[in-house]
């Protein structure tokens, strides 16, 4: 199955009226439960989708991993721009992580906690106890 990102239309409209910035903003990243199925015209903010988030437990804690490092680039052979930040782990301990099918990226600067975009891996994963759960290449595309 194929991984599919998504920007969520409120996103869009947060980035076009200057309410995003990429070099100050904090981001954080979630997992989602299986039964997660990402609207992007409905699920604007964190409040819309934080019912749906894994429950922290066995290495996964929520609102916990803050996306660093990010590098904001032009794309000219895709027509895009792209910000891409380093890869997040969690290591499941004392059980397993998961399932889970998504991850939610967040902008926790926003007064709304503006849901970016969701990576929809395309299958549910698990992380066994004492197995890194890793997202490589979390990165938003605009074009």
């Amino acid at each position: 199955m194929a991984v599919v990102k998504t920007m969520s239309n409120h996103f869009k409209f947060q980035l076009m009226s200057g309410l995003v910035d990429f070099d100050t903003d904090v981001f954080i990243v979630i997992l989602m439960n299986t039964t997660y199925a990402f609207d992007k015209d409905a699920d604007a903010t964190l409040a819309d989708v934080t019912a749906d988030q894994l429950a922290t437990n066995h290495g996964y804690t929520q609102d916990s991993k803050t996306l660093a490092n990010v590098a904001v680039t032009e794309d000219d052979t895709e027509d895009q721009g792209r910000a891409i930040w380093d890869d997040v782990t969690w290591t499941a301990a004392t059980g397993s992580i998961g399932a889970t099918g998504a991850a939610i990226i967040y902008d926790d600067t926003t007064s709304d906690d503006t849901v970016v975009g969701c990576i929809d891996f395309g299958e549910d994963i698990t992380a066994p106890d004492g197995i890194n759960f890793q997202l490589q290449d979390v990165e938003v595309n605009i074009g």
